[in-house]
């Protein structure tokens, strides 16, 4: 399975040594705006949106970008229900370590609620702190899990397709023809679930290859399957295109996430 350009190639190829995405966090106490410029800076690695679809019908849409600099990567996205009486507005931004670790994972409810969460290193490992509200107690939750987790959280798409990207630098080799997948090798992560205050086991595996009818036309993608005790993903990417995740399906629910 050959990665059709130059930049997808370094940014696999980044992942397989690094273990992930990577981005900087900035230990300087400096203000917020120059944060969020700081974090933008650097190579758009990709950008758009995904619409969720329940029973045939949308129901959310997650707008996301990912930046890559000489230091590492930003996850931003944002998500939104549509079609309902009480609409939903939710934000996060993720930041990972050039060395694979995570630096902070942040969420907050913006409508129409104002929950939040955040998780960060701990030495070693990883705490969560989280509240229900803006005048709510702040609860803690501290896990032993190492910094290198994976984030794979609730109301979170764009976060699939690092796991997808991660999944293929780990399992996939470089040959002559470019990169080859084994079929139905299982590869293990430790994922963390921020939302549900719990961790999982997760295991990812290549499917093949599939042909796929979306509203763009039917196109032959490269199928991915992640898998937990509590629900199954099929993922399908195409590697024409620098391995980016057209659909999504969560198996037996009745759920498509399509990238718009």
């Amino acid at each position: 399975m050959k990665c059709s350009s130059y930049r997808l190639r370094a940014f696999v190829t980044a992942l397989a040594w690094c273990l992930t995405l990577a981005v900087s966090l900035s230990a300087a106490p400096v203000s917020k705006d120059r944060d969020k410029e700081k974090e933008r800076e650097g190579k758009p690695v990709d950008a758009g949106s995904f619409g969720i679809y329940q029973n045939g019908n949308r129901v959310g849409t997650e707008t996301f970008s990912i930046y890559q600099n000489g230091s590492g990567s930003t996850i931003q996205a944002d998500f939104k229900t549509e079609n309902v009486t009480n609409p939903a507005t939710q934000t996060s931004t993720m930041l990972i370590g050039n060395n694979g670790d995570l630096k902070r994972y942040e969420w907050k409810e913006l409508s129409p609620g104002s929950a939040e969460l955040v998780v960060v290193p701990n030495d070693d490992f990883l705490t969560q702190k989280w509240r229900t509200g803006s005048q709510e107690k702040e609860h803690e939750q501290p896990y032993l899990m190492p910094v290198s987790t994976t984030i794979l959280d609730d109301y979170s798409f764009i976060q699939r397709e690092v796991l997808a990207w991660h999944f293929i630098a780990l399992a996939c080799s470089k040959q002559d023809k470019g990169l080859q997948c084994p079929l139905k090798q299982r590869t293990q992560f430790a994922i963390l679930i921020p939302h549900e205050q719990s961790s999982a086991a997760l295991s990812a595996e290549c499917l093949g290859r599939e042909r796929v009818a979306l509203k763009s036309g039917a196109v032959e993608l490269m199928k991915l399957e992640f898998k937990t005790d509590a629900s199954t993903w099929q993922i399908w990417v195409d590697e024409r295109d620098e391995y980016k995740v057209l659909r999504m399906t969560v198996v037996g629910e009745n759920t498509i996430i399509d990238r718009d």
